[in-house]
């Protein structure tokens, strides 16, 4: 059985195959998810982004693509780092919101994942509205699980009540 899960924590704590970083485009760290993620597990996620900026991504992570590096002390077996979209009044980017959870996906079907935790890409320091972002986060979630057999568990892992109670209610 395929399931969506919210749960109300820290998504570094979570045991799942995956845990999708809500990543700035330097892959270097920053604040938020980004900051918790690279202290909690440790230098080799700070590394493995330093190759991979070293290679392909010399210039950064475009806004909505996803690549996967190890997830270092954290109990996940990888990371799965998604650049999400600055929320604009003016400019509709809520494609850019679902392709950082599609290619998310993507990467994590790759890697032969079975489950994914996801924190509400783009809400944070990015500004994003919490019910516009549940609601892309998880139509694009839903129609990918609809689509691929191979991951079974996604998990929406929400910092505060307030953005919990607009995810599991949407």
């Amino acid at each position: 059985m395929r399931d969506m899960e919210f749960v109300l924590g820290d998504i570094t704590e979570q045991d799942v195959d995956v845990v999708v970083n809500a990543a700035n485009s330097s892959l270097l760290g920053g604040g938020g998810v980004d900051g918790a993620i690279h202290r909690k597990g440790g230098p080799e996620i700070l590394a493995a982004c330093r190759d991979l900026r070293a290679g392909h991504y010399g210039r950064g992570l475009k806004t909505g693509q996803a690549v996967a590096t190890t997830a270092g002390n954290l109990p996940a077996k990888w990371v799965v780092h998604t650049v999400g979209p600055v929320w604009s009044s003016t400019e509709d980017r809520s494609e850019l919101l679902a392709d950082c959870h599609r290619n998310s996906l993507r990467v994590a079907a790759g890697l032969g994942a079975r489950s994914v935790a996801f924190p509400a890409i783009s809400t944070g320091i990015y500004r994003w509205p919490v019910e516009s972002a549940a609601a892309i986060a998880l139509t694009t979630v839903a129609d990918f699980l609809e689509a691929t057999p191979d991951i079974m568990t996604v998990r929406f892992v929400l910092f505060d009540q307030r953005t919990y109670d607009v995810f599991a209610g949407a």
